[in-house]
């Protein structure tokens, strides 16, 4: 409580002075460490389905945060689907902006997009458009008038 109070008024002085002043930290506070890995060609990949789950495609760079990691697995919807392969498919393209040349990856990427392409075509005949792009494909815009995906009347259509 203390060591707020000495911040307000310091922040209260700069303020009157036009001084931008520094924050203040408590003499315990240790400075933080952060580490990345770098990543090295042709890494091992999980499934798309798991990586959602765990954050990441790459294993190499799933650490667990305290300990925890997350394992539970996503329902088999179309929708959990697509959303595992567009999580793969951003993954991949962010390892490919760096390593344009890892021909493995960029194959795993062309196979994951198609899979999405023609899952989300499949699922917006079936369900409604996903975007409001793919709302311009229809006879009239329905975008706002059809629940969305993510509602529960959509969900229950689905089941």
């Amino acid at each position: 409580m203390e060591m707020r109070i000495q911040q307000m008024a310091r922040r209260q002085q700069n303020m009157e002075t036009g001084d931008p002043g520094y924050g203040i930290l408590p003499a315990c506070a240790p400075l933080a460490n952060p580490y990345v890995p770098y990543q090295q060609d042709n890494p091992a990949t999980y499934p798309a389905k798991n990586g959602v789950v765990r954050g990441t495609l790459f294993p190499g760079l799933d650490l667990p945060f305290m300990g925890m990691t997350n394992d539970v697995p996503l329902d088999d919807t179309p929708l959990h689907e697509l959303q595992a392969l567009c999580f793969a498919l951003t993954e991949l393209g962010l390892y490919l902006d760096t390593h344009k040349d890892d021909r493995e990856a960029f194959e795993l990427f062309q196979s994951y997009a198609r899979l999405y392409n023609e899952g989300k075509a499949v699922y917006e005949q079936q369900y409604g458009p996903l975007t409001m792009e793919a709302a311009a494909h229809g006879e009239t815009y329905g975008w706002m008038s059809d629940p969305w995906p993510w509602e529960y009347e959509a969900n229950q259509r689905e089941a």
